[in-house]
């Protein structure tokens, strides 16, 4: 008998490699460590639809939780930076008593904090060239170019004697490149630099420089518009520090506009919430349904396994530990998909880049890791009844 007749009729637990593709061998003492990761590469490598279909749904499903993740984390600041483009959220008003001099600007500045955007206006109704009464407003330009950006204006005052001509106000004038305004028989003339459109009551007024407007009529500011940023608390706690500090001043939140910011903010965590669950039921179902088929088509495989000497809890932990080495792989690739997209969402909707967070990788790959483990369970209760002589009978 030649060595080469010999080695080929050796049995087959002294030539493991000669055994079942699945690469079981019943030897656990000699073979147990090595065979398990054999076994492994070689069930997702032939069968490779099913992982890959498997690894899709678990990719998805990290991608989205990223992206929803990494969105949240800075969500508030970013709607409520959106919500500052539309204008002040609170208005005092001050009273016949009190003048809203430099120093009262000062004082209620510190009151607010410096990051809050005060705009001090006066207003006065003037005669205009034409014998038509308008209201004039005296404004700071730079801040109500910043409190106001939602405004429509084709160029904004710069000069000292500039007007800014709202649409309707425009109207009213002879001729808006010299702007000439009476009001208690003392006349003006400013230049026209460009006009506005809101399509509410600005549209009916004028806009010139405060200074201009106070060495004309020598009416003071009454108005402050202030844009508190924040949600509705800040904006009730500088409300209630401003009427603690100047009970002269009648101070109000604009309630639309509050409330609106409010409840648009808690609607989108609410919605992001359900985004997240939905999808994640979405994908268990997705993974439990693939999973299923897979351990029906490999009944004959966990059935020789079985006859070969392994444990109901191996074949278990084999199952399961294919499923977790898939969710693992889908959720370190669903994290840099999912960052991605939220770094685009981020500068197309809110013109500022939401960068990656290393500390979401954790939560995602637990994330994943449970919807693979729950979604493996279910099937893997069909191992316990494998009758291996049955199965591999063809019964």
């Amino acid at each position: 008998m030649t060595a080469a007749s010999v080695a080929r009729r050796k049995p087959m637990s002294e030539n493991p490699d000669m055994g079942h593709p699945s690469g079981f061998s019943g030897d656990k003492k000699s073979n147990g460590a090595v065979s398990l990761p054999r076994m492994l590469v070689r069930s997702l490598k032939f069968r490779r639809a099913r992982s890959l279909s498997a690894l899709a749904a678990l990719t998805v499903s990290a991608m989205v939780a990223t992206a929803l993740l990494t969105l949240y984390a800075d969500l508030d600041a970013k709607l409520h930076r959106e919500f500052r483009s539309f204008g002040a959220n609170v208005v005092a008003t001050a009273s016949g008593a009190v003048a809203l001099d430099e120093g009262m600007l000062r004082q209620v500045q510190g009151v607010v904090g410096a990051d809050v955007t005060v705009a001090p206006i006066a207003y006065a109704v003037a005669t205009t060239d034409r014998g038509t009464s308008v209201v004039v407003a005296g404004v700071d330009f730079a801040a109500m170019q910043k409190l106001d950006s939602w405004w429509k204006v084709d160029a904004w005052p710069a000069g000292t004697n500039d007007a800014l001509l709202g649409q309707r106000a425009a109207g009213f004038i002879a001729n808006e490149r010299e702007v000439t305004l009476s009001y208690a028989g003392k006349a003006v003339t400013l230049h026209g630099a460009g006009r506005l459109s809101t399509g509410g009551d600005e549209d009916s007024r004028i806009y010139v420089p405060m200074a201009a407007f106070t060495a004309w009529t020598g009416v003071q500011p009454t108005v402050l518009e202030m844009q508190v940023p924040g949600g509705a608390e800040r904006v009730n706690a500088a409300i209630a520090a401003l009427q603690r500090a100047m009970p002269g001043l009648h101070v109000e939140p604009v309630r639309a506009l509050v409330a609106g910011e409010s409840r648009i903010v808690d609607r989108t965590h609410s919605l992001m919430y359900g985004a997240m669950l939905l999808i994640a039921l979405t994908v268990a179902i997705s993974v439990l349904a693939t999973l299923s088929a897979s351990v029906l088509e490999r009944r004959r495989d966990f059935a020789l396994m079985k006859a070969l000497g392994a444990s109901q809890g191996q074949l278990i932990g084999h199952f399961l530990l294919e499923a977790l080495v898939i969710a693992a792989a889908g959720g370190v690739l669903g994290y840099v998909l999912g960052s991605g997209v939220a770094w685009a969402i981020g500068e197309w909707n809110f013109g500022t880049a939401t960068l990656p967070r290393v500390s979401l990788l954790p939560v995602v790959l637990a994330l994943n890791l449970a919807i693979a483990a729950a979604a493996a369970l279910f099937p893997a209760r069909v191992l316990r009844g494998l009758q291996p002589a049955a199965l591999l009978k063809g019964e």
